[in-house]
């Protein structure tokens, strides 16, 4: 008789038994859960949620014009002339005039030869690195980077190296050993890091891919529609567009739809159409987003281009420097090489522990505020952030709301030990506000703040 075969491992048990289980059940039962809250109006500073209006800072809609009446009306265009859907790829019957149009004044706006667009921003990073790199070359990421581009790595095969978040010595280091992987060697960082809102120092960078013979590729998701004179992102503001050889970006953001681009050599750009398979298996973009994208784009590169990037890096400096004020740990903002700072429309408060920062955003909540919150593992243990983001649209007024719910009970939070070691402080929240905007603020009793992750 044979022996009894042991019964193979349930693959659906860690859904069951994951380590955050208990937290997420208790969360959800303390209505404290921060993720999935039911958004019922369009995006704008204002914004009905769950039945109540709330401050909208937790948004990416950067320059606002997902609620314009020109975005809109070329999105009904689409809508009545192609249909509510493709159903087919790129490749083979999804591409019509209006693809063709936006990635010819994608390639006009950046300064590169051809530009390709994608249904979704994540699927250009999963599709352009996973295609680009293959076994036997080296990638070489910050450990900031975004999350879908560490899928494209993984998918190509490439040996990854990354290196400690905006360090030039520990690239070089990098550089240096993957100087004898044998292979290419691509290096890939963010224009603008989604989570701190700082900024890579892509100069640096660049000198450094150009000594080792590196091929650099930048990731505008959060630089597009926001920084530089032409709103072509941190690539421009920095003075270094002709020396990276590709650049990333997403519609989702400031060109007020969904889907994404890269933007490079005609050639690398042709090789993508028929390789990327990101690209060619997967459904076109509705109608309606590529023709809002293309509306989006015009009216950046158009006469009120200029007036909405200005007054949303203007709303960003407001916002920091009145959180600043208050005592909170804002991340600072990117110093260029002149000596001038440059604050992002992403303006981060450091918290510190996970439960922290979820006990804080739900007061803000309560006080009709919207935020963001990053808990690990998508910032580091022990540096859980809420993360407020700008519009172009914001008004004064929006950043000056009265606290009408907001309740006046402290909540313990736990002691923490500052970088250099000395005795922890301990910090409590307590109700403050400058100019009426309500805030938990984190008040500590030593006076150091603990650095930027």
């Amino acid at each position: 008789m044979p022996e009894a075969t042991q019964a193979p491992t349930d693959v659906f048990e860690k859904a069951r038994t994951h380590e955050r289980a208990e937290q997420l059940k208790a969360a959800k039962e303390a209505d404290l859960l921060p993720y999935f809250r039911l958004i019922e109006s369009e995006a704008g500073p204002l914004m009905e949620i769950e039945g109540n209006e709330k401050v909208m800072l937790g948004s990416n809609n950067y320059v606002g014009l997902t609620g314009d009446d020109r975005v809109k009306q070329a999105a009904r265009d689409a809508l009545e002339r192609y249909g509510t859907g493709l159903t087919g790829s790129r490749l083979l019957n999804g591409t019509i005039p209006l693809h063709v149009e936006l990635e010819r004044e994608l390639a006009d706006w950046l300064g590169t030869e051809d530009a390709l667009t994608f249904t979704t921003g994540y699927q250009v990073n999963l599709g352009t690195i996973g295609t680009i790199l293959e076994p036997g070359d080296t990638v070489i990421c910050d450990s900031g980077d975004h999350a879908s581009i560490l899928d494209g790595c993984r998918l190509s095969g490439a040996h990854l190296r990354p290196f400690r978040h905006n360090q030039l010595d520990k690239l070089e280091k990098m550089l240096d050993r993957a100087a004898g992987d044998g292979g290419g060697v691509l290096v890939i960082v963010d224009g603008v890091f989604s989570m701190e809102g700082d900024i890579a120092p892509l100069p640096g960078i660049a000198e450094l891919c150009e000594r080792y013979g590196a091929r650099l590729m930048v990731d505008e998701a959060h630089g597009v529609g926001v920084l530089g004179a032409r709103g072509v992102g941190a690539s421009e503001l920095l003075g270094v567009e002709d020396r990276v050889d590709l650049r990333m970006g997403t519609f989702s953001k400031s060109l007020a739809s969904c889907g994404g681009f890269i933007a490079g050599p005609a050639d690398v750009v042709e090789y993508l159409k028929i390789s990327a398979r990101a690209f060619m298996f997967t459904a076109s973009a509705v109608p309606s987003a590529v023709g809002a994208a293309l509306a989006a784009l015009r009216i950046i590169r158009g006469p009120d281009g200029p007036e909405l990037l200005a007054k949303l890096l203007d709303n960003a400096a407001y916002l920091h420097r009145g959180l600043s004020d208050l005592g909170l740990e804002v991340v600072e903002p990117t110093r260029l090489d002149d000596g001038t700072d440059v604050i992002t429309p992403i303006v981060p408060v450091v918290v510190g522990e996970d439960w922290q920062a979820v006990m804080l955003w739900k007061a803000l909540f309560d006080a009709g505020v919207y935020t963001n919150v990053a808990l690990h593992p998508a910032v580091p243990p022990g540096g859980a952030l809420l993360r407020t983001s700008l519009m172009a649209t914001h008004e004064r007024r929006h950043l000056r709301p009265r606290p009408r719910r907001l309740r006046r009970h402290p909540v313990p939070l736990a002691p923490r030990r500052p970088a250099d070691g000395s005795t922890g402080t301990f910090v409590r929240p307590a109700l403050t506000h400058a100019g009426g905007f309500p805030l938990v603020q984190i008040r500590t009793r030593g006076g150091r703040r603990r650095k930027p992750c």
